[in-house]
């Protein structure tokens, strides 16, 4: 019982870091026009992704909505896109060289 009620405590807790996830993502992507923050869009999505996978953690944990490809397909977008902007990031600070 006490430990139904932790986990319930700490999804729900989970799900209001989602949602400032969400909004330092949207901060983000507003101020990466620049050119030396081009890295950052990519980073804002996966953001985005990591907010949307602990929104389903948490419908999944209460039993609302349960779909178990969803926790394992949006880990790896949000692992591709942080991979992605690594990548643009360290071709930023090269200066474009090869």
């Amino acid at each position: 019982m006490a430990i139904d009620f932790i986990t319930g405590v700490l999804q729900i807790a989970n799900f209001f870091l989602a949602i400032v996830a969400g909004i330092f993502s949207a901060s983000l992507f507003a101020i990466s026009g620049e050119k030396d923050l081009k890295a950052w869009k990519p980073l804002a999505i996966a953001l985005v992704l990591l907010a949307a996978e602990e929104i389903f953690g948490g419908l999944r944990s209460f039993n609302i909505y349960s779909n178990p490809w969803i926790t394992h397909i949006i880990p790896s977008f949000i692992l591709g896109f942080l991979i992605y902007a690594i990548a643009v990031q360290i071709h930023i600070v090269s200066g474009g060289r090869r």
